[in-house]
């Protein structure tokens, strides 16, 4: 049975509202090989005092124990919103062909940064709303607070 895109950014939105709910930037992440999720992760950089700890590498760091690999070239990554830099070249290193974003992130997400994107399989726009909504609601009271 072939998963859809948004049945997985679905998986990944769930990974955010985690975070939402633990008082974090809200971004969630899967990482996904034959349609089984073998690494997820939400961000905990305030939790943990990381500033690593973005849901992009702990979901890179679950799949690749999952797998007992560096390489999850065979892999797709499902992220809520853009990755930064960072995470940009963690998923690079770990050879990862196909990102989907639910959002981009026009500040520090790696597109505005990297102009070629190589091998690189990338979709955006999945559940675009449901992800930018997370987002601006967690910001909207952080600012009423």
């Amino acid at each position: 049975m072939e998963l859809t895109q948004e049945f997985f950014m679905k998986k990944a939105i769930s990974q955010a509202e985690l975070a939402f709910a633990a008082d974090e930037v809200p971004i969630g992440a899967i990482v996904v090989a034959n349609n089984q999720i073998i690494g997820k992760g939400f961000n905990q950089v305030e939790t943990l005092n990381d500033p690593t700890a973005h849901a992009e590498m702990l979901a890179i760091t679950a799949a690749s124990s999952f797998l007992d690999s560096k390489y999850l070239n065979e892999c797709t990554i499902y992220v809520t919103v853009e990755p930064c830099l960072m995470c940009y070249g963690a998923i690079k290193n770990a050879r990862i062909k196909h990102i989907v974003l639910g959002c981009l992130e026009p500040k520090h997400g790696f597109t505005n940064f990297v102009t070629k994107a190589s091998s690189l399989e990338l979709n955006s726009g999945v559940l675009e709303e449901e992800s930018v909504q997370l987002m601006k609601t967690f910001f909207s009271r952080k600012r009423d607070s």
